[in-house]
């Protein structure tokens, strides 16, 4: 088990490492690097599904994300899944802790993998509480994320969503698809 347990955690922190396919647009690492107004961590709770996602070796494959946000102690338990290669493919898992790194908008968060081995910061770059939908970015703004409360999103809702990605300077044609879960 503990073998098991080192080798997860080694190839968790090699995914980790590896850079996405291409590097982030100054203007898009210039908006990983703000914020968006305040949240109500309330907000964060519960189930949240991808919608979209930049390219990235961890994601490879992965259909029907989902993201369970729980709170722990002084922070979030976080839950990410996905089913590799099809809606109904095996199951991947990634167990993390969050915590909030600005409680002044409550929209920067540390998220460490593996009881720490992996530490790295992500943002909330904009949120829409009454359409249920955010925009999630790391600190570099090498990785992005949109993310729904609805397992999809309605056509106009979602194209606002990619209008505000694209207006933070990201490039909307890299972003990726994947299958929203089978209900």
């Amino acid at each position: 088990m503990l073998k098991r347990f080192i080798l997860s955690a080694a190839a968790l922190v090699a995914c980790a490492l590896v850079s996405p396919a291409a590097a982030a647009t100054p203007a898009a690492a210039a908006a990983a690097t703000a914020s968006a107004p305040r949240i109500e961590l309330t907000q964060m709770m519960g189930r949240w599904y991808e919608v979209a996602r930049m390219p990235n070796q961890l994601q490879r494959g992965c259909q029907a994300g989902t993201s369970d946000w729980t709170p722990n102690g002084a922070g979030f338990a976080v839950v990410q899944a996905c089913h590799k290669g099809r809606v109904d493919g095996p199951v991947s898992q990634w167990k993390a802790r969050a915590r909030v790194a600005d409680p002044v908008t409550n929209s920067i968060f540390k998220m460490s993998f593996f009881g720490g081995l992996v530490t790295r910061e992500y943002r909330v770059l904009d949120h829409h509480a009454a359409e249920g939908w955010l925009i999630l970015a790391t600190d570099d703004g090498q990785y992005l994320w949109l993310m729904s409360q609805k397992p999809v999103m309605a056509a106009p809702v979602r194209a606002e969503a990619l209008a505000r990605i694209k207006q933070l300077g990201f490039d909307v044609g890299r972003l990726e698809f994947p299958l929203p879960p089978r209900s």
